[in-house]
């Protein structure tokens, strides 16, 4: 007979407790399936967030320049020139002397008739050639000097202390010397704006090349730049800030050395610039028209440096991250 004992073991399973079966989304017990919810996203996936935000960006990068060009720049300067003549009007009001003290309105009165007469924009020409000449001169003149000057010590003991002194010095002292030396001619006005703005140039530039690192001089003599190279190459880009700055005060220093030039040692043979024209006005006594001379002086000078030099030292510190857009 055949044995029918079977091994206990056999026999024996081992309880395993059921898992649970995982609901589908929405699934009730004998309820209508639920809308499913959306995944939230994975930890790390912050690719929709990101697009997000650079819409959002691009949106305020386009609407906001403009708005911010107006409030930042344009509205200030127009709001002080608009009190300015506020408060002007309201001292012609208040009983000034229109010998003295012309309304704005005279002075208005008296730009158009330069207008009408066609010369205003000669005068204006006429001077803003002679500065603009003058400058470039001394920029040629001013930056080798001033390179010399920063790297060789000799000479920076010799005429550093005199550069400093000249520049300290009213550019209207020159004139007098030079009307003796040069006589009435164009050559005097070039004199005088080169005396006032040579320093200037030149002492920037020093200063510029005194904040560069000396590592930056290392670095460019271990690649062989040195002598006009390493001038060329290393220390002009490195003083640049420095530099541009020395060259917005030098315009500022050849604009009011023509002025005082045209004002003392102009004659009609050089024809009528903005100082011959304030000096006329002042000899027939028409307050009005020495009040528009002061003003289109100041225009000038104004624009000059918003046009040209401004700009340029914005771009050269906010390629430098020393902006305050970069901050």
């Amino acid at each position: 007979m055949a044995s029918t004992d079977t091994d206990p073991k056999d026999e024996v399973t081992e309880a395993t407790p059921a898992t649970p079966a995982t609901p589908r989304e929405g699934d009730a017990a004998g309820g209508p399936q639920a809308p499913s919810l959306r995944k939230a996203p994975a930890a790390g996936d912050l690719s929709g967030l990101e697009a997000g935000l650079d819409a959002l960006e691009s949106v305020t990068v386009r609407r906001t320049p403009l708005g911010r060009t107006l409030l930042t720049r344009a509205l200030p300067p127009v709001t002080a020139v608009v009190l300015v003549l506020v408060a002007w009007q309201i001292a012609v009001w208040a009983g000034a002397d229109p010998t003295k003290l012309p309304s704005p309105h005279a002075v208005g009165q008296a730009l158009a008739d330069r207008w009408k007469a066609g010369d205003l924009f000669s005068i204006i020409w006429t001077s803003v050639e002679r500065g603009l000449l003058g400058f470039v001169a001394a920029l040629a003149i001013g930056t080798p000097l001033g390179l010399v000057v920063a790297r060789v010590p000799f000479v920076r003991a010799a005429i550093g202390p005199i550069l400093s002194g000249l520049q300290s010095l009213p550019s209207v002292a020159w004139v007098p010397a030079a009307v003796i030396w040069l006589g009435l001619t164009d050559k005097t006005m070039y004199a005088v704006i080169l005396l006032g703005a040579v320093p200037s140039i030149a002492n920037g530039l020093v200063s510029g090349i005194d904040q560069v690192p000396p590592l930056y001089l290392r670095a460019g003599r271990t690649i062989g730049a040195t002598g006009l190279r390493g001038a060329w190459y290393i220390l002009l880009p490195a003083a640049l800030p420095g530099y541009v700055a020395g060259l917005k005060q030098g315009w500022a220093f050849s604009w009011r050395s023509l002025m005082a030039a045209e004002l003392i040692a102009s004659s009609p043979d050089l024809g009528v610039g903005l100082g011959r024209y304030l000096e006329n006005m002042r000899e027939s006594s028409d307050m009005a028209g020495v009040f528009l001379g002061i003003l289109l002086i100041l225009v000038v000078g104004i624009a000059i440096d918003q046009i040209v030099f401004s700009p340029l030292e914005r771009w050269v510190l906010r390629s430098r991250g020393l902006s305050a857009r970069n901050q």
